[in-house]
């Protein structure tokens, strides 16, 4: 069993997409239109089959907590493949102007990694 894809509701679709494709190379597929709901969505596919669902629609809200400090969903990974990878993304990301939440360091559940926000506040954890 693997999971398929993580989903994403977003205020600003476009911008999102432009993140995720510029700054982890994903690839996006062509954006999904359903003018009665009010819904759009762009699948963006990228390495080893991980793919991640950007969602808007015109009745969803954002709601009033902090990302990471909630329950449900509080970051999810993406594996770069080495410490070094890790590093160097961190560093590109925080040159972008990109908001660095921890610094790479090794977990104490064994795990080398960073974290970072995306545009909209989701945490993205940049690991091995």
């Amino acid at each position: 069993m693997k999971i398929e894809h993580l989903a994403i509701w977003v205020k600003d679709l476009e911008a999102m997409k432009r993140f995720y494709c510029q700054q982890f190379d994903f690839k996006s597929g062509e954006r999904y239109h359903n003018s009665k709901r009010g819904f759009s969505s762009y699948f963006l596919s990228g390495e080893g089959g991980a793919r991640l669902e950007l969602m808007q629609q015109d009745d969803i809200q954002a709601g009033n907590h902090l990302r990471g400090k909630r329950l449900g969903l509080a970051h999810f990974a993406i594996s770069l493949g080495s410490e070094n990878a890790v590093d160097h993304l961190t560093k590109r990301l925080q040159s972008a102007g990109v908001k660095i939440v921890g610094e790479p360091r090794w977990t104490g559940d064994g795990y080398y990694e960073s974290v970072i926000e995306d545009p909209e506040g989701n945490w993205v954890e940049l690991t091995v």
